[in-house]
Protein backbone atom coordinates (compact mmCIF):
# COMPACT_ATOMS: atom_id res chain seq x y z
CA UNK A 1 0.00 0.00 0.00
CA UNK A 2 1.72 3.57 -0.91
CA UNK A 3 0.22 6.70 -0.01
CA UNK A 4 0.72 9.45 -2.44
CA UNK A 5 1.87 11.77 -0.33
CA UNK A 6 5.05 9.68 -0.42
CA UNK A 7 5.41 11.33 -3.68
CA UNK A 8 4.32 15.08 -2.80
CA UNK A 9 7.85 15.77 -4.01
CA UNK A 10 7.01 15.63 -7.37
CA UNK A 11 4.07 18.56 -7.50
CA UNK A 12 5.11 21.35 -9.63
CA UNK A 13 2.53 24.09 -9.98
CA UNK A 14 2.45 23.52 -13.68
CA UNK A 15 1.58 20.00 -13.68
CA UNK A 16 0.30 19.61 -9.97
CA UNK A 17 0.42 16.04 -8.78
CA UNK A 18 0.39 14.50 -12.20
CA UNK A 19 4.43 13.37 -11.91
CA UNK A 20 3.66 11.75 -8.54
CA UNK A 21 0.58 9.82 -9.75
CA UNK A 22 2.80 8.41 -12.44
CA UNK A 23 5.71 7.85 -10.11
CA UNK A 24 3.83 6.01 -8.14
CA UNK A 25 2.09 3.59 -10.74
CA UNK A 26 4.98 3.09 -12.45
CA UNK A 27 6.62 1.60 -8.52
CA UNK A 28 3.05 -0.45 -8.33
CA UNK A 29 3.72 -1.66 -11.66
CA UNK A 30 7.14 -2.94 -11.25
CA UNK A 31 5.82 -4.46 -8.02
CA UNK A 32 3.16 -6.56 -9.35
CA UNK A 33 0.29 -4.02 -8.32
CA UNK A 34 -0.91 -2.77 -5.04
CA UNK A 35 -2.84 -0.19 -3.64
CA UNK A 36 -2.55 3.43 -4.46
CA UNK A 37 -4.23 5.22 -0.94
CA UNK A 38 -5.34 9.24 -1.80
CA UNK A 39 -5.59 10.80 1.63
CA UNK A 40 -8.01 14.10 2.50
CA UNK A 41 -6.85 16.74 0.44
CA UNK A 42 -7.18 18.39 -3.62
CA UNK A 43 -4.93 16.74 -5.78
CA UNK A 44 -4.79 18.77 -9.03
CA UNK A 45 -3.83 16.44 -11.86
CA UNK A 46 -3.51 15.61 -15.35
CA UNK A 47 -5.02 11.89 -16.15
CA UNK A 48 -4.18 8.87 -14.44
CA UNK A 49 -3.12 5.84 -16.06
CA UNK A 50 -3.81 2.75 -14.24
CA UNK A 51 -2.15 -1.08 -15.05
CA UNK A 52 -3.13 -4.50 -13.72
CA UNK A 53 -3.46 -5.41 -10.22
CA UNK A 54 -4.05 -1.84 -9.09
CA UNK A 55 -6.46 -0.29 -6.59
CA UNK A 56 -7.04 3.53 -6.47
CA UNK A 57 -8.54 4.23 -3.02
CA UNK A 58 -10.10 7.54 -2.31
CA UNK A 59 -10.20 8.35 1.53
CA UNK A 60 -13.58 9.81 2.37
CA UNK A 61 -12.45 13.71 2.10
CA UNK A 62 -9.95 12.86 -1.09
CA UNK A 63 -10.18 14.50 -4.41
CA UNK A 64 -8.77 14.90 -7.38
CA UNK A 65 -9.59 17.30 -9.56
CA UNK A 66 -8.70 17.32 -13.25
CA UNK A 67 -6.28 20.36 -14.55
CA UNK A 68 -8.67 22.52 -17.36
CA UNK A 69 -5.61 22.58 -19.69
CA UNK A 70 -6.20 20.50 -22.84
CA UNK A 71 -2.56 20.81 -23.74
CA UNK A 72 -1.95 18.48 -20.39
CA UNK A 73 -4.10 15.49 -21.98
CA UNK A 74 -1.87 12.94 -23.93
CA UNK A 75 -3.92 12.31 -26.98
CA UNK A 76 -4.86 8.31 -27.78
CA UNK A 77 -6.45 6.60 -30.74
CA UNK A 78 -9.32 4.92 -29.08
CA UNK A 79 -13.26 5.28 -30.32
CA UNK A 80 -15.49 8.17 -29.20
CA UNK A 81 -19.27 7.74 -29.57
CA UNK A 82 -18.79 4.85 -31.80
CA UNK A 83 -16.07 5.54 -34.22
CA UNK A 84 -12.41 4.80 -34.33
CA UNK A 85 -11.20 8.20 -33.70
CA UNK A 86 -7.59 10.31 -31.91
CA UNK A 87 -9.24 11.44 -28.69
CA UNK A 88 -7.78 13.36 -25.16
CA UNK A 89 -6.84 10.44 -22.80
CA UNK A 90 -10.02 10.14 -19.91
CA UNK A 91 -9.27 11.50 -16.63
CA UNK A 92 -8.50 7.99 -15.14
CA UNK A 93 -7.89 5.29 -17.62
CA UNK A 94 -6.82 1.50 -18.41
CA UNK A 95 -6.08 -0.30 -21.30
CA UNK A 96 -5.57 -3.80 -21.69
CA UNK A 97 -5.76 -4.43 -17.80
CA UNK A 98 -6.69 -7.00 -15.17
CA UNK A 99 -7.80 -6.75 -11.55
CA UNK A 100 -8.16 -2.62 -11.77
CA UNK A 101 -10.52 -1.02 -9.08
CA UNK A 102 -11.19 2.23 -8.51
CA UNK A 103 -12.80 2.57 -4.90
CA UNK A 104 -13.15 4.85 -1.50
CA UNK A 105 -15.51 7.71 -0.58
CA UNK A 106 -13.55 10.53 -2.30
CA UNK A 107 -14.65 12.70 -5.19
CA UNK A 108 -13.17 12.74 -8.73
CA UNK A 109 -13.96 15.71 -10.40
CA UNK A 110 -13.77 16.70 -14.33
CA UNK A 111 -14.28 19.98 -14.16
CA UNK A 112 -15.97 19.96 -17.06
CA UNK A 113 -16.78 23.30 -17.62
CA UNK A 114 -14.05 24.20 -19.90
CA UNK A 115 -14.43 20.83 -21.99
CA UNK A 116 -18.27 22.18 -22.30
CA UNK A 117 -17.01 25.81 -23.25
CA UNK A 118 -14.74 24.94 -25.73
CA UNK A 119 -15.92 21.56 -27.25
CA UNK A 120 -16.66 23.07 -30.65
CA UNK A 121 -13.23 24.31 -30.83
CA UNK A 122 -11.09 21.38 -29.58
CA UNK A 123 -9.33 19.42 -32.10
CA UNK A 124 -9.92 15.51 -30.60
CA UNK A 125 -12.98 14.01 -28.83
CA UNK A 126 -13.16 15.30 -25.89
CA UNK A 127 -12.09 13.43 -22.57
CA UNK A 128 -14.33 10.37 -20.42
CA UNK A 129 -14.26 11.10 -16.76
CA UNK A 130 -13.18 7.71 -16.53
CA UNK A 131 -12.79 4.64 -19.03
CA UNK A 132 -11.37 1.37 -18.89
CA UNK A 133 -10.50 -0.38 -22.28
CA UNK A 134 -10.36 -3.70 -23.29
CA UNK A 135 -10.08 -4.61 -19.41
CA UNK A 136 -11.25 -7.57 -17.36
CA UNK A 137 -11.94 -7.83 -13.66
CA UNK A 138 -12.94 -4.64 -13.22
CA UNK A 139 -14.54 -2.03 -10.07
CA UNK A 140 -15.75 1.16 -9.26
CA UNK A 141 -17.08 1.24 -6.32
CA UNK A 142 -18.80 3.85 -3.87
CA UNK A 143 -16.64 7.28 -5.29
CA UNK A 144 -18.55 10.39 -6.13
CA UNK A 145 -18.75 11.60 -9.59
CA UNK A 146 -19.06 14.89 -10.70
CA UNK A 147 -18.35 17.40 -13.65
CA UNK A 148 -17.47 15.35 -16.30
CA UNK A 149 -16.36 16.39 -20.23
CA UNK A 150 -17.60 14.25 -21.46
CA UNK A 151 -19.47 10.45 -20.73
CA UNK A 152 -19.11 9.96 -17.17
CA UNK A 153 -17.92 6.02 -16.91
CA UNK A 154 -17.54 4.55 -20.18
CA UNK A 155 -16.13 1.25 -20.10
CA UNK A 156 -15.03 -0.30 -23.46
CA UNK A 157 -14.97 -4.15 -24.53
CA UNK A 158 -14.52 -4.96 -20.85
CA UNK A 159 -15.53 -8.18 -19.08
CA UNK A 160 -16.59 -8.91 -15.62
CA UNK A 161 -17.30 -5.63 -14.82
CA UNK A 162 -18.58 -4.16 -11.10
CA UNK A 163 -19.91 -0.39 -10.48
CA UNK A 164 -22.04 -0.51 -7.18
CA UNK A 165 -22.42 2.14 -5.03
CA UNK A 166 -21.33 5.32 -7.00
CA UNK A 167 -23.01 8.92 -7.03
CA UNK A 168 -23.14 10.73 -10.56
CA UNK A 169 -23.97 14.76 -10.71
CA UNK A 170 -23.02 16.31 -13.59
CA UNK A 171 -25.18 19.63 -14.26
CA UNK A 172 -28.64 18.77 -16.26
CA UNK A 173 -27.79 20.96 -18.59
CA UNK A 174 -24.34 20.19 -18.98
CA UNK A 175 -23.66 18.42 -22.65
CA UNK A 176 -23.33 14.91 -23.47
CA UNK A 177 -22.65 13.93 -19.63
CA UNK A 178 -23.94 10.38 -19.89
CA UNK A 179 -23.73 8.64 -16.25
CA UNK A 180 -22.55 4.90 -16.88
CA UNK A 181 -22.18 3.51 -20.82
CA UNK A 182 -20.75 -0.03 -21.10
CA UNK A 183 -20.08 -0.19 -24.86
CA UNK A 184 -19.14 -3.76 -25.97
CA UNK A 185 -19.00 -5.45 -22.67
CA UNK A 186 -19.75 -8.78 -21.05
CA UNK A 187 -21.08 -9.84 -17.32
CA UNK A 188 -21.92 -6.63 -16.13
CA UNK A 189 -23.57 -5.46 -12.82
CA UNK A 190 -24.68 -2.29 -11.69
CA UNK A 191 -25.73 -1.72 -8.23
CA UNK A 192 -26.98 0.93 -5.77
CA UNK A 193 -25.87 3.96 -7.39
CA UNK A 194 -27.01 7.43 -8.20
CA UNK A 195 -26.91 9.02 -11.23
CA UNK A 196 -28.16 12.68 -11.94
CA UNK A 197 -26.95 13.95 -15.35
CA UNK A 198 -27.21 16.05 -18.17
CA UNK A 199 -27.71 12.88 -20.89
CA UNK A 200 -28.44 9.34 -20.68
CA UNK A 201 -28.36 8.04 -17.13
CA UNK A 202 -27.06 4.56 -18.23
CA UNK A 203 -26.75 3.22 -21.93
CA UNK A 204 -25.83 -0.23 -23.27
CA UNK A 205 -24.07 0.61 -26.33
CA UNK A 206 -22.43 -2.06 -28.58
CA UNK A 207 -20.83 0.34 -31.82
CA UNK A 208 -22.36 1.95 -34.92
CA UNK A 209 -21.92 0.75 -38.35
CA UNK A 210 -18.57 2.49 -38.17
CA UNK A 211 -17.43 0.63 -35.85
CA UNK A 212 -14.42 -1.65 -37.13
CA UNK A 213 -14.81 -3.68 -33.95
CA UNK A 214 -18.06 -4.91 -33.47
CA UNK A 215 -18.73 -6.83 -30.14
CA UNK A 216 -22.32 -7.61 -28.18
CA UNK A 217 -22.93 -5.93 -25.17
CA UNK A 218 -25.21 -8.88 -22.94
CA UNK A 219 -25.29 -10.16 -19.49
CA UNK A 220 -26.20 -6.93 -17.92
CA UNK A 221 -27.99 -6.94 -14.34
CA UNK A 222 -28.99 -2.90 -13.55
CA UNK A 223 -30.57 -3.18 -9.95
CA UNK A 224 -31.41 -0.24 -6.61
CA UNK A 225 -30.36 2.73 -8.59
CA UNK A 226 -31.98 6.05 -8.62
CA UNK A 227 -31.63 7.94 -11.76
CA UNK A 228 -32.54 11.46 -12.16
CA UNK A 229 -32.80 14.30 -14.78
CA UNK A 230 -31.14 12.76 -17.98
CA UNK A 231 -32.81 12.31 -21.13
CA UNK A 232 -33.13 8.45 -20.59
CA UNK A 233 -33.32 6.82 -17.50
CA UNK A 234 -31.71 3.11 -18.83
CA UNK A 235 -31.35 3.51 -22.59
CA UNK A 236 -30.34 0.91 -25.26
CA UNK A 237 -28.37 2.36 -28.56
CA UNK A 238 -27.90 4.32 -30.70
CA UNK A 239 -24.87 2.42 -31.26
CA UNK A 240 -25.84 -0.94 -30.83
CA UNK A 241 -24.79 -2.35 -34.34
CA UNK A 242 -22.98 -5.35 -32.50
CA UNK A 243 -26.41 -6.36 -30.75
CA UNK A 244 -27.24 -6.30 -26.73
CA UNK A 245 -28.94 -8.96 -25.23
CA UNK A 246 -29.54 -10.55 -21.71
CA UNK A 247 -30.46 -7.47 -20.03
CA UNK A 248 -32.36 -7.17 -16.68
CA UNK A 249 -33.59 -3.71 -15.30
CA UNK A 250 -35.36 -4.18 -11.62
CA UNK A 251 -35.82 -2.04 -8.59
CA UNK A 252 -34.89 1.28 -9.63
CA UNK A 253 -36.25 3.96 -9.27
CA UNK A 254 -36.73 6.88 -12.30
CA UNK A 255 -37.48 10.72 -11.04
CA UNK A 256 -37.76 13.63 -14.40
CA UNK A 257 -36.15 11.98 -16.98
CA UNK A 258 -37.32 13.03 -20.40
CA UNK A 259 -37.79 9.31 -20.67
CA UNK A 260 -37.70 6.20 -18.92
CA UNK A 261 -36.60 2.79 -20.68
CA UNK A 262 -35.58 4.05 -23.78
CA UNK A 263 -34.35 1.78 -27.06
CA UNK A 264 -33.00 4.00 -29.85
CA UNK A 265 -31.65 2.52 -33.66
CA UNK A 266 -32.65 3.14 -37.57
CA UNK A 267 -31.88 1.51 -40.71
CA UNK A 268 -28.52 0.90 -41.48
CA UNK A 269 -27.59 0.70 -38.09
CA UNK A 270 -28.07 -2.89 -37.47
CA UNK A 271 -27.24 -5.26 -35.04
CA UNK A 272 -30.01 -7.67 -32.29
CA UNK A 273 -31.45 -6.25 -29.39
CA UNK A 274 -33.24 -8.94 -27.23
CA UNK A 275 -34.04 -10.57 -24.15
CA UNK A 276 -34.68 -7.60 -22.25
CA UNK A 277 -36.95 -7.72 -18.48
CA UNK A 278 -38.03 -4.44 -16.95
CA UNK A 279 -39.22 -5.00 -13.40
CA UNK A 280 -39.86 -3.25 -10.36
CA UNK A 281 -39.66 0.19 -11.55
CA UNK A 282 -41.06 3.12 -10.58
CA UNK A 283 -41.08 6.59 -11.97
CA UNK A 284 -42.03 9.89 -12.16
CA UNK A 285 -42.90 13.06 -13.98
CA UNK A 286 -41.35 10.95 -16.99
CA UNK A 287 -41.68 12.51 -20.29
CA UNK A 288 -42.54 8.61 -21.29
CA UNK A 289 -42.26 5.68 -19.45
CA UNK A 290 -41.23 3.37 -22.39
CA UNK A 291 -40.00 4.67 -25.94
CA UNK A 292 -38.91 2.02 -28.14
CA UNK A 293 -37.83 4.11 -31.54
CA UNK A 294 -36.60 2.49 -35.05
CA UNK A 295 -36.57 5.86 -36.70
CA UNK A 296 -34.17 7.74 -34.19
CA UNK A 297 -32.18 10.51 -35.85
CA UNK A 298 -28.35 9.87 -35.28
CA UNK A 299 -24.93 9.54 -37.18
CA UNK A 300 -24.42 11.18 -40.70
CA UNK A 301 -27.09 8.99 -41.95
CA UNK A 302 -29.64 9.32 -39.72
CA UNK A 303 -31.73 11.40 -41.76
CA UNK A 304 -31.87 9.43 -45.38
CA UNK A 305 -33.96 6.06 -43.05
CA UNK A 306 -36.86 8.37 -42.31
CA UNK A 307 -39.44 6.90 -45.06
CA UNK A 308 -42.17 4.87 -43.33
CA UNK A 309 -42.47 2.70 -46.54
CA UNK A 310 -40.98 -1.28 -46.53
CA UNK A 311 -37.05 -1.16 -47.15
CA UNK A 312 -35.76 -4.55 -48.40
CA UNK A 313 -34.54 -6.11 -44.45
CA UNK A 314 -31.20 -7.01 -44.63
CA UNK A 315 -27.58 -7.04 -42.05
CA UNK A 316 -27.66 -3.38 -41.49
CA UNK A 317 -31.56 -3.65 -40.76
CA UNK A 318 -31.57 -3.23 -36.48
CA UNK A 319 -33.74 -5.92 -34.83
CA UNK A 320 -35.64 -5.28 -31.70
CA UNK A 321 -37.63 -8.68 -30.00
CA UNK A 322 -38.17 -10.19 -26.84
CA UNK A 323 -39.39 -7.52 -24.46
CA UNK A 324 -40.65 -8.16 -21.11
CA UNK A 325 -42.18 -5.30 -19.09
CA UNK A 326 -44.08 -6.27 -15.70
CA UNK A 327 -44.49 -4.54 -12.45
CA UNK A 328 -44.14 -1.01 -13.16
CA UNK A 329 -45.99 1.63 -11.52
CA UNK A 330 -45.69 5.49 -13.59
CA UNK A 331 -46.92 8.45 -11.66
CA UNK A 332 -47.22 11.93 -13.72
CA UNK A 333 -46.31 11.04 -16.95
CA UNK A 334 -46.22 13.73 -19.06
CA UNK A 335 -46.36 12.93 -23.12
CA UNK A 336 -47.51 9.26 -23.34
CA UNK A 337 -48.17 5.95 -21.51
CA UNK A 338 -45.76 4.42 -24.15
CA UNK A 339 -43.87 4.59 -27.55
CA UNK A 340 -43.04 1.77 -29.65
CA UNK A 341 -42.21 2.26 -33.35
CA UNK A 342 -40.97 -0.31 -35.24
CA UNK A 343 -40.04 -0.93 -39.21
CA UNK A 344 -42.48 -1.97 -41.74
CA UNK A 345 -40.17 -4.39 -43.18
CA UNK A 346 -38.64 -5.10 -39.45
CA UNK A 347 -41.44 -4.70 -36.59
CA UNK A 348 -40.58 -4.55 -32.95
CA UNK A 349 -41.28 -8.06 -31.82
CA UNK A 350 -42.62 -10.11 -29.06
CA UNK A 351 -43.46 -7.66 -26.51
CA UNK A 352 -45.23 -8.36 -23.06
CA UNK A 353 -46.73 -6.20 -20.70
CA UNK A 354 -48.34 -7.13 -17.65
CA UNK A 355 -48.80 -5.58 -14.03
CA UNK A 356 -48.38 -2.20 -14.82
CA UNK A 357 -50.17 0.99 -13.71
CA UNK A 358 -49.12 4.29 -15.55
CA UNK A 359 -51.28 7.59 -14.32
CA UNK A 360 -50.89 10.39 -16.64
CA UNK A 361 -50.59 14.21 -15.68
CA UNK A 362 -53.31 16.13 -15.88
CA UNK A 363 -53.33 19.23 -17.88
CA UNK A 364 -49.44 18.34 -19.16
CA UNK A 365 -47.86 20.41 -21.74
CA UNK A 366 -46.57 17.05 -22.77
CA UNK A 367 -43.23 17.47 -25.18
CA UNK A 368 -40.89 15.14 -27.46
CA UNK A 369 -42.02 11.74 -27.12
CA UNK A 370 -39.23 10.48 -29.10
CA UNK A 371 -36.25 11.96 -31.22
CA UNK A 372 -37.85 11.46 -34.75
CA UNK A 373 -38.67 13.52 -37.35
CA UNK A 374 -42.18 14.48 -38.36
CA UNK A 375 -43.38 13.23 -35.44
CA UNK A 376 -45.94 15.73 -33.26
CA UNK A 377 -45.93 16.29 -29.45
CA UNK A 378 -47.50 14.49 -27.20
CA UNK A 379 -49.28 15.19 -24.17
CA UNK A 380 -51.16 13.10 -21.99
CA UNK A 381 -51.81 10.04 -24.39
CA UNK A 382 -51.51 6.47 -24.02
CA UNK A 383 -49.50 3.83 -25.38
CA UNK A 384 -48.99 4.33 -29.18
CA UNK A 385 -47.47 1.85 -31.43
CA UNK A 386 -46.91 1.27 -35.07
CA UNK A 387 -44.87 -1.67 -36.75
CA UNK A 388 -44.91 -4.01 -34.50
CA UNK A 389 -45.63 -8.06 -34.01
CA UNK A 390 -47.19 -10.43 -31.24
CA UNK A 391 -47.69 -7.75 -28.66
CA UNK A 392 -49.31 -8.59 -25.34
CA UNK A 393 -51.06 -6.54 -22.37
CA UNK A 394 -52.46 -8.15 -19.19
CA UNK A 395 -53.31 -6.06 -16.53
CA UNK A 396 -52.12 -2.72 -18.00
CA UNK A 397 -53.78 0.35 -16.23
CA UNK A 398 -53.86 4.03 -17.46
CA UNK A 399 -55.47 6.86 -15.83
CA UNK A 400 -55.99 10.03 -17.19
CA UNK A 401 -55.04 9.48 -21.21
CA UNK A 402 -56.37 10.61 -24.33
CA UNK A 403 -55.55 9.39 -27.57
CA UNK A 404 -55.53 12.37 -30.77
CA UNK A 405 -56.62 8.90 -33.00
CA UNK A 406 -59.81 8.53 -30.90
CA UNK A 407 -58.86 5.50 -29.90
CA UNK A 408 -61.43 4.71 -26.72
CA UNK A 409 -58.49 2.17 -25.18
CA UNK A 410 -55.63 3.25 -23.51
CA UNK A 411 -53.99 2.08 -26.36
CA UNK A 412 -53.62 3.24 -29.92
CA UNK A 413 -52.73 0.58 -32.34
CA UNK A 414 -53.43 0.45 -36.20
CA UNK A 415 -53.32 -2.37 -38.38
CA UNK A 416 -49.79 -2.49 -38.47
CA UNK A 417 -49.80 -3.90 -34.68
CA UNK A 418 -50.41 -7.46 -34.07
CA UNK A 419 -51.73 -8.38 -30.84
CA UNK A 420 -52.27 -11.82 -28.52
CA UNK A 421 -55.59 -11.44 -26.53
Amino acid sequence: MISIREYEDKKTEERGWTDAFSAAVTRMESEGGGTLVVPVGRYETFPIELKSNMTLYLESGAELVFIQRSEGFPVIRSEFEGRDSFVYMSCIYAKNAENVTLCGHGTVNGQGEYWWKHMRELPYGRPYLICFEHCKHVKILDVKLTMSPAWTVHPLYCEDLEVRGISIRNPWNSPNTDGINPDGCQNVRIADCLVDVGDDCITLKSGTEETPEKQPCENITITNCNLVHGHGGVVIGSEMSGGVRNVTITNCVFQDTDRGIRVKTRRGRGGVMESVLVSNVMMERVLCPFVFNMYYQCGAQGTSYKEKTPHEADETTPVIRNIFIQNCLVNDARAAAGFFYGLPEMPVENVSISDCRIRMMENSEGGQTAMMEDLPDMAGEGIFMRFAKNVSFRNVQVENYKNLSGAKEAWDLDETVSVIR
